[in-house]
């Protein structure tokens, strides 16, 4: 993978089409949701992290690292970028989000041999009663410890956008910067589930990922990522990772978790340009990604920088499709050159 490079997005969005019908209702029944990772790796933990290196920069403290995954996803996803910064001296530490990591919902249908009716069915305690405003929540207060320890630098990767931006709205002054990894930054609109109904999000390949059961009933976005049909694989890694070679894509997917909750795409995630959009932030595009179309990233860079025109992205773009590039080191060599 090349080194990351400025890069600038296309000018030209059109206004935010409103969302409804039958478009929001199948997307919301058939997106899944979108998995998070970084790569793929092994350690585990409802904190997962790493610090080396003598103490330095701003109030005599290293930066560290934040991150936040999105949905399906947890800590242990983190684990190869976290390796990679910390071989190069950086402190970073993952966050699991409320029921994912140790909180995840795993019910004894998901097991093989597979019970699919049960499956279907099965409630998720934790994350049914989960919102955006929860995951924000639970993230400021890992960032007000960390803020005693030095600067935080917040990064978010995929819906996991969603959810550091509402802590830029909560505790700006305690984030030294936003990085957001190829994820949902919403200005001007309002939702996750919003952003794939617009023209820019109207490509993603979410919808062709077939999910399981109701939301309705569930209170969850379900999918079977232990499904033995290929061509639910294939159509997974077209979304997700196209370009990783079977044996990386199937180590990425046995770290993703079944559900996530139904509102969280739902939740108004708008950054307030008073609070969040004084926060200096970056934006890493994932110029391969079929997930969020690239397109859709420009979109969401561009809104975000009118809003608040004194303080812009920072642009930069790697070569990589939504879970990021298999080997970690070019992601950890530009989150490095944001330090």
């Amino acid at each position: 993978m090349p080194e990351p490079v400025n890069a600038s997005p296309p000018s030209g969005a059109s206004e935010c089409a409103p969302a409804r019908g039958v478009g929001r209702r199948r997307l919301l029944r058939r997106a899944g949701a979108v998995a998070a990772a970084a790569g793929t790796g092994a350690a585990a933990g409802g904190l997962l992290g790493a610090r080396v290196g003598k103490e330095s920069g701003a109030h005599g403290k290293r930066p560290t690292f934040l991150l936040v995954h999105g949905a399906n996803s947890n800590a242990y996803a983190f684990a190869p970028l976290i390796a990679a910064l910390t071989l190069e001296g950086h402190r970073a530490l993952a966050v699991d989000l409320p029921g994912h990591g140790a909180q995840a919902n795993f019910p004894p249908s998901y097991q093989a041999p597979q019970d699919l009716a049960a499956f279907t069915n099965a409630p998720s305690p934790v994350l049914s009663r989960t919102s955006l405003e929860d995951n924000a929540r639970h993230v400021a207060g890992v960032v007000r410890r960390l803020a005693r320890q030095g600067p935080v630098v917040l990064v978010g990767h995929s819906m996991g956008g969603a959810t550091i931006t509402r802590v830029g709205n909560q505790v700006p002054d305690a984030i030294a910067r936003l990085v957001y990894l190829s994820a949902f930054c919403c200005v001007r609109i309002r939702s996750v589930l919003d952003c794939f109904l617009v023209p820019e999000g109207r490509a993603t390949l979410l919808p062709t990922i077939p999910s399981v059961g109701d939301p309705g009933r569930t209170g969850v976005l379900r999918n079977n990522w232990r499904s033995a049909d290929a061509g639910f694989v294939a159509k997974a890694k077209a979304a997700f990772a196209a370009d990783y070679s079977d044996t990386a894509f199937r180590n990425a997917l046995n770290t993703f978790e079944p559900d996530e909750s139904a509102s969280l795409i739902r939740d108004d995630a708008r950054g307030h340009p008073a609070t969040w959009g004084r926060v200096p932030r970056s934006y890493l595009r994932f110029t391969l990604d079929r997930s969020i179309p690239l397109a859709l990233q420009d979109r969401m860079i561009k809104e975000a920088d009118a809003a608040t025109p004194g303080n812009r992205f920072d642009v930069r773009s790697l070569r990589a499709p939504h879970l990021g590039p298999a080997d970690p080191a070019p992601l950890a060599a530009a989150l490095a050159g944001l330090a």
